[in-house]
């Protein structure tokens, strides 16, 4: 394995030594928020949902945000596979025409556009996915109050700083700011909601659309989603805000007989972030209890240094590239390529789980 680490906490490691992993064990999958980086665990989902789940049978729960919205949501569509590679292919080929004198599109370009390809990409299967025989999904997104209750040009600004000072001092302060909200397709949540101020929703046919795209609007990138239907009044922005990583209480689900089996964590690193405020929070980067039935799924860091400019593909290389379109697309297709590798090395370990490649969460 030169490209695949395995981390595991207590309880998963245990189990791991035990029993090895099977498909059965898997209770939830989550899907972090983190743009570009998310393509990186293309090959891994069409292997997971694809080849190695459907050799089991209970339900599983998939919570995404942002991205990992995109890429659960796209996992319940009736032909996953074809899904999962047109979310990849799409993903890579997005690109916005500036107008004379843009140096980037506006958000309502951006919003837009997203929009339109959320409606060719999920249109005529949203009642499909959101009813899927065995597959759970909840989107996170985070609901503005307060100055953040509406987007505005001037209280917007102050309001995300309010957030992240009010986050310096106590994560959990940041809920008078802005609120976890999670729309489900059916089901408990899997996760306990002590940790943070959370509102859990019914996930619709009439509110997909709104939810999903909420989930993906990064503040000041895309526009705030209003008026969603069957919530509460307020613009609800990305859910990588209060949930980047889904540093999620996944030991204490809200329902106490639901099995909860293996948290089975495709991730891009090895740190799960609580929020997106928390990037530059070192000590929120640790693991905590929450994470001890998780297994994580990451690139190892020297496997980064051989893919193009030495990095997985990130927001930063859409100011890189610019209008050159077909060179970002050449960059972001070689990595994802070369990603196939991580799915290999995972099915090998698999076959043969030895416990000398799970590394300590």
């Amino acid at each position: 394995m030169k490209a695949l680490c395995i981390y595991a906490g207590p309880q998963a490691k245990q189990h791991l030594a035990r029993h090895g992993l099977s498909a059965s064990d898997v209770g939830v999958i989550p899907a972090a928020a983190g743009g570009p980086k998310g393509l990186i665990l293309g090959p891994i989902d069409r292997f997971l949902f694809n080849e190695w789940l459907p050799n089991s049978q209970q339900s599983i729960d998939l919570v995404g945000a942002s991205i990992g919205a995109w890429r659960m949501a796209t996992a319940c569509m009736p032909n996953s596979l074809a899904g999962l590679l047109r979310l990849e292919h799409d993903y890579i080929h997005q690109h916005y025409e500036l107008k004379p004198g843009q140096k980037f599109p506006s958000a309502q370009q951006v919003s837009d556009a997203f929009r339109d390809n959320l409606d060719l990409f999920y249109g005529g299967s949203i009642e499909s996915l959101l009813t899927h025989p065995r597959y759970r999904l909840h989107v996170l997104t985070s609901r503005g109050k307060g100055l953040l209750k509406r987007e505005h040009p001037l209280w917007s600004p102050l309001g995300y700083g309010v957030a992240f000072l009010s986050n310096v001092i106590h994560r959990k302060a940041m809920g008078a700011t802005l609120e976890r909200v999670v729309f489900s397709s059916s089901g408990h949540l899997p996760f306990g909601t002590q940790d943070y101020a959370t509102r859990h929703l019914a996930l619709t046919p009439n509110n997909f659309m709104d939810v999903l795209q909420a989930s993906c609007a990064i503040p000041f990138v895309l526009k705030a989603v209003h008026n969603i239907e069957g919530a509460p009044s307020g613009a609800y922005w990305d859910g990588g805000i209060t949930d980047y990583h889904l540093h999620l209480d996944w030991q204490n689900s809200a329902h106490p007989e639901q099995h909860r089996g293996i948290v089975l964590y495709p991730h891009f690193q090895k740190s799960v972030v609580p929020g997106w405020l928390d990037k530059t929070l070192k000590w929120r980067h640790k693991a905590t209890p929450f994470l001890s039935n998780t297994v994580v799924l990451a690139p190892n860091p020297e496997w980064i240094k051989t893919l193009p400019n030495g990095k997985l593909p990130d927001r930063n290389d859409f100011s890189t590239y610019g209008q050159d379109l077909q060179s970002r697309v050449k960059v972001w297709t070689a990595a994802s390529s070369a990603s196939q590798q991580l799915a290999d090395e995972l099915a090998q370990w698999l076959r043969q789980p030895h416990m000398a490649k799970v590394q300590d969460l």
